[in-house]
């Protein structure tokens, strides 16, 4: 009884902290996706990159991870003030160039960056491939599928990369280790996935295109694009079907161009998956979002909890494994993450040891396939 008792108080004493955590955060939208310190620049860069548009934090993550596979940042460009300044702050070694064109035309550049308002990503990434560079792009990478037609083609005539940092298994330690941990068969063949993305929906600090759907493509193109991922990865489908999706605005009426919950279940060649994402983060969490991904198994199945785990150790990147063997707890905050460095390599030797193509365009597709044959549920829900 006493264990239990003093289970109970240091999970009191954990949520506090988070609550004050997240209520220091909350007016702070960079403060939910800001990294640590960035890493140094390369000593001997292996490639040199650029950034254009900034318009979702997530950039500063994705320029890590490149600086950290040995790219050096040279340039950037955004039109907008408070965010240059923010760029500056955190890299002030980057020149800020005079216009988008003055980096598509810097011929020492091998890879674009670019986190811009989503709409617009893949019109830049077809002139980033027409400039004969990479393109490294946040998600969604591509916000309707006439989009995804035009990149596709214009991918296939250039031969350059088309790449999509999907951060929650990218940039996840827990999630990398998933992986590895199935490679070695520690689940036996992967069925299904359950991937949950809720995230806070912090008002105050979203700009004014956040609320419009055909800015950001709908929630599960937008943060759904995520699980489509995983489900992928995980199951190795290289096929897959919508079976059924829906979505809603279901708390924020004022802004009826927006949606906050959607789910979907999906089946492939491989496995089976079931997809759910909202807009409802509690702000005492402390985290933007409780996200967690379940894989099971035919012999066992394995749980991470990506940011935060309100019941168990202080942190992210838990990752829980239940086989026959054992029941097993593994902290996977030291382990390293290799995305930056497989993107540098694809880059120079033009393999695809990140993400094939093939891969980054089907999860792409079928998150736009299942936004568009989603049921809405916005007024099928009483209020």
């Amino acid at each position: 009884m006493g264990n239990l008792q003093q289970q109970r108080r240091n999970f009191l004493r954990r949520s506090a902290a988070a609550a004050g955590l997240a209520l220091l955060g909350s007016n702070s939208f960079s403060q939910h996706y800001l990294p640590g310190p960035p890493p140094p620049p390369p000593a001997n860069p292996r490639i040199r990159f650029s950034v254009i548009n900034i318009n979702h934090n997530h950039i500063y993550g994705m320029v890590d991870a490149v600086t950290r596979g040995g790219g050096l940042l040279v340039a950037f460009y955004a039109k907008e003030p408070a965010l240059v300044a923010e760029f500056s702050a955190r890299y002030p070694n980057a020149k800020l160039a005079r216009s988008k064109e003055e980096i598509l035309e810097d011929n020492s550049l091998q890879v674009i960056l670019s986190s811009g308002i989503p709409v617009e990503r893949a019109p830049l990434g077809i002139e980033v491939m027409r400039h004969g560079k990479d393109f490294l792009v946040d998600k969604p990478g591509i916000t309707e599928l006439d989009q995804l037609a035009a990149v596709r083609k214009v991918q296939k005539e250039t031969g350059r990369i088309y790449s999509i940092l999907f951060s929650e298994r990218h940039e996840n330690k827990a999630t990398v280790r998933a992986g590895e941990l199935i490679r070695q068969g520690a689940i036996g063949r992967v069925l299904q996935t359950v991937g949950l993305g809720p995230h806070r929906i912090n008002i105050p600090t979203r700009p004014d295109w956040f609320f419009h759907r055909k800015n950001f493509g709908g929630i599960l193109t937008d943060i759904g694009s995520h699980q489509f991922d995983q489900f992928l990865h995980f199951t190795g489908s290289t096929e897959a079907t919508i079976v059924a999706a829906q979505t809603g605005n279901l708390h924020h009426p004022q802004y009826p161009n927006m949606q906050d919950f959607g789910d979907v279940m999906i089946r492939g060649n491989k496995g089976t998956g079931y997809i759910r994402v909202d807009w409802f983060t509690p702000d005492a969490l402390g985290s933007w979002g409780d996200g967690r991904l379940t894989i099971l198994g035919t012999d066992g199945y394995i749980e991470v909890r990506k940011n935060i785990d309100i019941a168990g150790p202080a942190g992210g990147n838990h990752l829980y494994l239940v086989n026959h063997k054992e029941t097993r707890f593994i902290d996977c905050n030291n382990d390293t993450l290799p995305f930056g460095s497989l993107f540098v390599d694809d880059v120079l030797n033009r393999t695809e040891t990140a993400m094939s193509q093939q891969h980054c365009f089907l999860a792409t597709e079928l998150a736009l396939l299942a936004q568009q044959q989603a049921v809405s549920i916005t007024d099928k829900i009483a209020k």
